[in-house]
């Protein structure tokens, strides 16, 4: 008796369960060929404070050691902590402290370097839940706004970087 107590209960709760699952982890990935020797582009993506050389967004970086704040040319604010450099497999991983205006949530995010042809191929990766992490969220802050948001910042950002390093 007691058995099926717990089955009835069990079949009552499990539906509501299934819709209390918060948003899924999106990825952006984003790769541009530049015109220019690996070590040289290398030496531009890992000057962790010189982001407002090649950014068309960032006005200006402030911060210190391993934190950057980047100040937008929109007004808005984002932190960022350096988590990692590898200068022998030209790997920058690093993470938003806080996201400011981009609407994320726990976002990480690595770019590399890669030799490919006469120069070389630059790719910008990330994983980041959307700002609101609760079901139902507003249309500017939900999955498809956070994958635009970030891909739109790499893409920008990569052509300025290609822009800089080419000196197009």
């Amino acid at each position: 008796m007691q058995l099926s107590r717990l089955i009835a209960l069990a079949t009552l709760l499990l539906p509501g369960l299934a819709f209390a699952h918060g948003p899924t982890r999106q990825k952006a990935v984003e790769t541009i060929e530049i015109a220019a020797p690996p070590a040289q582009v290398w030496a531009m993506v890992k000057d962790w404070a010189g982001m407002a050389k090649w950014h068309p967004a960032v006005a200006e970086v402030g911060g210190n050691g391993n934190e950057r704040i980047l100040n937008l040319k929109s007004g808005g604010k984002v932190v960022e902590e350096l988590e990692a450099v590898d200068d022998a497999s030209m790997l920058l991983r690093y993470r938003m402290k806080d996201p400011g205006p981009v609407p994320v949530n726990n976002y990480s995010a690595a770019m590399t370097v890669v030799a490919q042809g006469g120069g070389s191929m630059v790719q910008w990766k990330g994983a980041f839940y959307r700002a609101f992490l609760n079901n139902d969220p507003p249309p500017d802050q939900n999955d498809e706004a956070a994958v635009k948001a970030i891909t739109g910042i790499y893409k920008s950002g990569l052509e300025g970087l290609k822009k800089a390093v080419e000196g197009k």
